[in-house]
């Protein structure tokens, strides 16, 4: 059964409002080790109990997931910090570089005469994830 410590192999489908967005079906199963947090919370905690062969259907709400949208996480940024390579669009999504020189997805959430709103939440945040999984193993 699955527990605390235990590594385990799944296979799973993740679906968000009708479409696949991500799947082990053709590639690896995915391994991880259960109880380190490598997993989103309510993803994780659902599979806890199950045992090898045992398939579920599993709903993770928002809280549970990459959270909910926050106003906090959209910022305005001057036109002028864009290279003038893109064109700023609704929807448009980017990677940016943190001081640290860590990569942060953004979106641009609006566009002004003058500024763009860029979204910083998580692409999922505000989402209810749909998981189909099987487990292979647990070890």
């Amino acid at each position: 059964m699955i527990a605390d410590g235990k590594t385990v192999t799944i296979d799973y489908t993740l679906t968000v409002d009708g479409q696949i967005l991500d799947s082990s079906s053709g590639k690896e199963p995915l391994e991880y080790t259960h109880g380190q947090g490598m997993l989103i919370p309510g993803f994780e905690r659902e599979l806890a109990g199950m045992a090898s062969g045992e398939t579920k259907k599993i709903t993770v709400a928002p809280a549970d997931g990459y959270g909910e949208i926050t106003q906090e996480a959209f910022r305005e940024v001057p036109r002028s910090h864009f290279p003038p390579d893109i064109i700023p669009e609704i929807g448009l999504r980017l990677s940016m570089q943190t001081p640290e020189g860590q990569q942060v997805p953004v979106a641009i959430s609006a566009v002004k005469d003058e500024h763009v709103v860029l979204d910083f939440n998580h692409p999922l945040a505000g989402k209810e994830l749909n998981f189909e999984v099987t487990v292979i193993s647990v070890d």
